[in-house]
């Protein structure tokens, strides 16, 4: 099981904060730092200072941190057109020294649209757009130097392109997709992801996610084990009782919700909660911190929870 720092910068966190995150969780060993893609904060509270820009953040940790992989979960394809987030991601890898994940969604969240002057299409289109956006990406970082990319999709073309700069990963950053759709997100993990993440969901709901891909998977003559299985979870991990009610009351929880819909209560709890993920597949766990000024959070989740797997 891999244990990957998940951050929600939206809610409220300036660059200084998801940079302090970051390097605790690249100096207490955990795998990744991944944050959100959004433009408006979700919920009560202000948001302030104000959202950060994934890619932007990600540059700049990138030539902050040596070891810790850095990625999206998820970049919304609304956001951005496909050749130029290729270039971005492929820069910010080459920054990186290798070390770029990205997860690509439909984007969901219409009023951040509709606050920041993006389009928002229906859902059906949405997914076509990613479709197209996936081709395009992947396409544009596997056309072998010296020869040209072109595609001519409903709602993107790309004519005569050299394909530059490849990332510095070969052949290509990992992908990743997700969600709980039964039909079209499967197919689409088959066809170009390297993982599949069902964040925020139950361990049943999590197994029949992961069933659905599999199955999307032969069906493209694709071997299943190739495709990697993820979980997101909130987590409150209190060294005691008293410990995770106090972070769950910092988070806007009761302990009951933490413990019932996350990985909520003291270690051996959260150790359990995460052992019946494993159980069902789950080979990486991305996990929600909310409260980003809590960096005794990790280091608990480092010292008590991590080393049990």
């Amino acid at each position: 099981m891999k244990f990957r720092i998940f951050t929600e910068p939206q809610q409220g966190a300036d660059y200084q904060t998801l940079r302090n995150v970051t390097l605790a969780a690249e100096e207490l060993g955990f795998d990744a730092f991944f944050r959100s893609d959004h433009y408006l904060h979700m919920g009560g509270g202000s948001g302030l200072p104000g959202p950060t820009d994934s890619w932007a953040t990600l540059a700049a940790l990138a030539v902050e941190t040596s070891r810790i992989r850095l990625g999206t979960l998820v970049t919304a394809a609304t956001f951005r057109l496909p050749g130029p987030l290729a270039i971005t991601v492929a820069q910010v890898d080459h920054m990186s020294g290798g070390r770029v994940e990205l997860g690509l969604g439909t984007g969901w969240f219409e009023a951040e649209h509709a606050a920041y002057g993006i389009p928002f299409p229906p859902l059906g289109e949405r997914f076509e757009r990613l479709e197209e956006q996936l081709t395009i990406i992947t396409g544009l970082w596997g056309t072998p130097e010296g020869q040209t990319f072109s595609f001519d999709g409903r709602h993107y073309r790309v004519s005569d392109s050299p394909g530059l700069p490849k990332p510095a990963q070969r052949p290509r950053p990992p992908v990743l997709l997700g969600g709980g759709g039964p039909r079209r997100t499967p197919r689409l993990a088959a066809r170009f992801a390297d993982e599949f993440n069902v964040p925020f969901r139950s361990v049943a709901d999590s197994a029949a996610g992961f069933a659905r891909v599999r199955e999307a998977c032969e069906a493209a003559g694709r071997y299943p084990a190739s495709m990697t299985y993820s979980v997101a979870q909130t987590v409150c991990c209190g060294k005691d009782e008293a410990e995770f009610r106090r972070r769950a009351a910092a988070i806007g929880q009761e302990p009951a919700e933490a413990r019932e819909h996350g990985l909520g209560g003291t270690p051996g709890e959260v150790v359990a909660k995460i052992a019946q993920f494993a159980e069902v597949g789950a080979e990486r766990i991305y996990l929600q911190v909310l409260d980003l000024g809590d960096l005794d959070h990790l280091a608990l989740i480092a010292s008590d929870v991590v080393p049990q797997f």
